[in-house]
């Protein structure tokens, strides 16, 4: 595996942070992305409209970032029915662990929140037992 100057990581995670900041600054909202697109899909009064801005802001971020010669990644020759099962196996596990990494992860942490932290220390031990297994089955 070839280790690549981590710019990319590092100016997006500055941008996630900054959004999450602006956000709470502004509405008092958390910058979970999970529970802002669970919010459209079952909305409530008055909370569309700042969920609806800040999907669009995050999918026309490319248009921002591309300038400074970033892009998404190429991911067309990946299986399709694998990419919807782990978007619904993601699903599932952000209700069942009540947010997601953005959520736990950026903003939960950031306030130290004793669940948030122990949201994130389980994420990122799953993450790290699925490579594992990958890289034992030849499959990364």
């Amino acid at each position: 595996m070839e280790f690549t100057i981590p710019w990319a990581s590092l100016f997006g995670g500055m941008l996630l942070g900054l959004s999450a900041i602006v956000l709470m600054l502004f509405s008092g909202k958390v910058a979970g992305i999970s529970g802002v697109v669970g919010g459209l899909l079952t909305p409530k009064k008055n909370e569309t409209s700042w969920r609806g801005a800040f999907l669009v802001g995050i999918i026309l971020s490319i248009l921002v970032v591309a300038p400074f010669g970033f892009s998404l990644p190429d991911v067309s020759d990946n299986n399709i029915f694998v990419v919807i099962l782990a978007g619904l196996l993601v699903g599932f596990g952000t209700r069942l662990g009540n947010g997601c990494t953005s959520g736990h992860g950026i903003v939960g942490m950031g306030r130290f929140s004793k669940r948030s932290i122990y949201a994130t220390c389980a994420f990122m031990a799953s993450a790290m037992l699925m490579v594992l297994i990958r890289r034992l089955l030849g499959v990364l």
